[in-house]
C-alpha cells in the first residue's frame, strides 16, 4: 500500500546493493519509493499550522530548553527545526491525522524494516531499541532554521532513512541535503570538491550509512526570499541485532 511495487522488486534491491558499495558515503537516492497518493495525504497533515514545536539540539547536548540555548555560542548550536508532535494534543481516533501516524507506524513495520535489512545485508530490528518510535518522525525547517554539520553514526546505527514532503519544490530555495563525501578523512571542511547535494524533492528517499566514510553531512539553509515556506521530510534511523 505505501510503497511502489516496482522499486522493491529483487532487480532493484540488487541494484541498491551495487549502488551503496560504489557510493562515498556509502549511500543511495531513490526517486518514488512510495505511493504519491498516500504521501499526498501525509502533507495534508503536515501542512496545517498544530502540533508543531521548536526542536534544539548543541554539539554537547540534545534537546535544550531555551535557557540552554541562549547560554551556549552560535557555534555549538547544530540543530533548529519543528518536529511534529504525534502524540500530544492529538486525538488518537480522529481521521484527520490518521495518514501521518500511519506512515510514521509503516516505517518502523517489519515489512520496511525488512526492505532495508536487504538493501543494506544487515539484520535490522527494534529489539533493543528503547525508544524506537522517537527515532522516526517529521521535521520541518524554516528559512531561519538550520542543521549544522554532524554525524549519525551513533554505536549500533546501520540505517539513516530521510524522505522528503515538500511538494513543487523551487530547487532555487536551497534546503539541499550535502555530504561531505570522498577525502573526508583528510578534510572536515564544507569547502571540499567532493561535496555531495541532494536537492530535496517530493517522494525522494535518501539510505545511507551513518557509519561510512564522509557521511558527515548537513542541510543548506533556505534562502531568505523564501521565507513564507517549509521544508519537511521524515528523518529515521535503524539498529541492527
Amino acid at each position: 500500500m505505501w510503497l511502489n511495487d516496482e522499486y522493491v522488486n529483487d532487480v532493484a534491491i540488487a541494484n541498491y546493493r551495487q549502488s551503496l558499495l560504489r557510493t562515498c558515503p556509502n549511500h543511495i537516492v531513490i526517486d518514488g519509493l512510495f505511493n504519491e497518493a498516500k504521501l499526498d495525504e501525509v502533507v495534508g497533515v503536515l501542512q496545517q499550522p498544530h502540533h508543531w514545536k521548536t526542536q534544539q539540539h548543541t554539539y554537547s547536548a540534545l534537546y535544550v530548553d531555551n535557557a540552554q540555548w541562549e547560554s551556549t555560542n552560535k557555534e555549538e548550536r547544530f540543530v533548529q527545526r519543528d518536529v511534529w508532535l504525534r502524540d500530544n494534543e492529538c486525538n488518537d481516533d480522529s481521521e484527520i491525522y490518521h495518514p501521518a501516524k500511519a506512515f510514521l507506524s509503516f516505517l518502523r513495520g517489519d515489512e520496511f524494516m525488512l526492505l532495508l535489512s536487504r538493501i543494506f545485508n544487515v539484520p535490522l530490528t527494534d529489539m533493543n531499541v528503547a525508544e524506537p518510535d522517537i527515532n522516526t518522525n517529521y521535521f520541518r525547517l524554516a528559512a531561519t532554521d538550520f542543521v549544522e554539520q554532524h554525524a549519525d553514526d551513533s554505536p549500533g546505527r546501520q540505517v539513516c532513512m530521510l524522505l522528503y514532503l515538500n511538494k513543487a519544490w523551487n530547487n532555487k530555495a536551497g534546503g539541499e541535503l550535502c555530504f561531505l563525501g570522498e577525502g573526508a578523512k583528510k578534510s572536515l571542511d564544507k569547502g571540499s570538491h567532493n561535496l555531495i547535494t541532494i536537492s530535496p524533492l517530493y517522494n525522494r528517499c535518501v539510505l545511507f550509512d551513518p557509519s561510512s566514510t564522509g557521511s558527515e553531512h548537513w542541510v543548506e539553509k533556505l534562502h531568505a526570499e523564501y521565507a513564507d515556506q517549509y521544508r519537511y521530510n521524515v528523518t529515521s534511523w535503524y539498529w541492527a541485532e
